[in-house]
């Protein structure tokens, strides 16, 4: 969450003229709901049942395309088994906390998880939580990419050198 994962990923499928896909959307797009309508209606156990099922799809589609998950889709069911074990490349955009901090505070209020939370520090906290419980998921990535403030294009190039 908030590592430029869709900007990033729109980057990349563009410099390698495939299609970008953001997991949450095709899930939007699938359900004629939003995530956060999705998240309040249904809860996020439907939902995450939602995500397995769209991830399931796109993997076993086995089209180019370069996908971009949500934050906790690594981490529910055996989501992460099923990325690995697939003939595609897994990549992590690992940012630290400081950073993550100063790109979710201005979009709080489109990310259901974290719209709730009430100052910076409450946000703080909830990235380090979510971080120090999914970071075991992240790091089974075939790749894992430290950044900081490269742009979006930067990173992208980053990745198809990774990729080779």
């Amino acid at each position: 969450m908030g590592c430029g994962k869709s900007t990033v990923g729109k980057s990349l499928a563009k410099t390698k003229n495939i299609p970008f896909i953001d997991l949450d959307q095709y899930i939007e797009d699938q359900q004629n709901m939003s995530v956060r309508e999705l998240f309040k209606e249904e809860g996020e156990l439907m939902f995450r049942k939602l995500e397995r099922e769209a991830l399931l799809e796109l993997i076993e589609a086995n089209t180019p395309a370069v996908v971009a998950l949500g934050g906790g889709t690594p981490c529910y069911f055996d989501n992460m088994e099923k990325i690995i074990a697939s003939p595609h490349a897994s990549i992590y955009l690992n940012a630290a906390i400081p950073l993550l901090t100063s790109r979710l505070k201005t979009e709080k209020a489109q990310r259901p998880l974290i719209a709730h939370l009430e100052n910076d520090e409450a946000l703080i906290e909830f990235i380090g939580k979510h971080l120090f419980e999914r970071n075991a998921f992240y790091r089974k990535a075939k790749h894992i990419l430290d950044i900081h403030e490269e742009t979006p294009a930067e990173l992208a190039d980053k990745i198809n050198d990774l990729l080779g």
